[in-house]
Formats: structure tokens, C-alpha cells, sequence
């Protein structure tokens, strides 16, 4: 197994995600910025942080993320694996759906979701991608019943409230 560290996911995830693009910028952009959220949760967030897309746009398995990185990572990155479906709206009521029954140790998936949700939002804030923010704000109250745990990371959520509330004047 190898290191289940930071640094090593972020390698293992650099890999498995290639010439992928957030963007304009290279994958690792986003991930960084999620990471950077996660900093005050604790190293395991910030492992799930740097693996939390690797099942869902690479070729890398649960498996492999379990051989890799243990047990409690694996399950995590699986929960923030969206479920199959025909569309977003079919992929996303089913993954919130799982996200609403988590309990125990898992519910660090939540934390690390509400860091991914954040840094996407601030991502359409900062490039101005109005119609991907207008898709989060129409999702924030579903996504936010199944995955918002009063005591968990409330200033993640404190401002992903605030930036869903209104598109920023210019």
C-alpha cells in the first residue's frame, strides 16, 4: 500500500487524471484548490480531497484507490463517485441520495464534497461561468439536505450559502 499521505495522492491523482482540464487549467488546479479548503480537516480529508474525481473521470478503480490507500479512503472517494445515470439530474439525485445516509466515518466524504462543491462555485465566480453556477444554485438545496452536517464544516458551507445566493454584481 502506499503512503496514504497528501503528497502521494496528489501524485497517483496527477497520474491517473493525465491531460485532463479544469477548465482553462491543467486537472490539478482544481484539485489543489480543493485541498486548499480541506487543510483544516485533517490529512485523511486532504488524501480523499486529492483522489475525490479519480473513479469518477479516470480509469482508476475503487480497488485500485483501496489497495492504494486504505480502506476508509476507498469507501469516501466511492460515495463522491457520482452513480450512473442518463444525465446529471439522474446522476445527481442518486449520489445525494447515498450522501443523505451517511454515518460514522464516511461523513468525511461530506466535508470533502462541500470543499469540491465550494471551490466549483468560486471557479464560476472567478471565470465567470454563469450557467454552471445557475446548475449549482438550482441543486444547493437538495445537495445541501443530503450532505450539510451542522458542526462539521460550517464555514465551507457558510460560504457556499453566501456565494449561491445571488450572481456577483460587476
Amino acid at each position: 500500500m502506499t503512503p496514504s499521505t497528501p503528497e502521494a495522492a496528489r501524485t497517483y491523482a496527477i497520474a491517473m487524471h493525465g491531460d485532463q482540464k479544469y477548465g482553462a487549467h491543467p486537472y490539478v488546479h482544481h484539485l489543489d484548490a480543493v485541498v486548499a479548503l480541506l487543510q483544516p480537516y485533517g490529512e485523511k480529508a486532504r488524501v480523499v480531497g486529492y483522489l475525490h474525481d479519480v473513479v469518477e473521470d479516470t480509469d482508476a478503480t475503487v480497488s485500485d484507490v483501496q489497495s492504494r490507500f486504505g480502506d476508509l479512503v476507498a469507501r469516501c472517494v466511492s460515495l463522491l463517485t457520482d452513480a450512473p445515470g442518463a444525465n446529471r439530474k439522474e446522476r445527481k439525485a442518486k449520489t445525494y441520495a447515498a450522501m443523505a445516509e451517511v454515518t460514522g466515518d464516511e461523513e468525511l466524504a461530506l466535508v470533502v464534497k462541500a470543499a469540491d462543491r465550494l471551490a466549483n462555485v468560486r471557479a464560476c465566480v472567478a471565470d465567470g461561468h454563469r450557467q454552471l453556477w445557475d446548475t449549482y444554485r438550482g441543486e444547493h438545496p437538495t445537495f445541501r439536505a443530503a450532505a450539510f452536517r451542522k458542526g462539521q464544516c460550517d464555514p465551507l458551507w457558510l460560504e457556499l450559502d453566501q456565494l449561491l445566493l445571488e450572481w456577483p454584481a460587476s
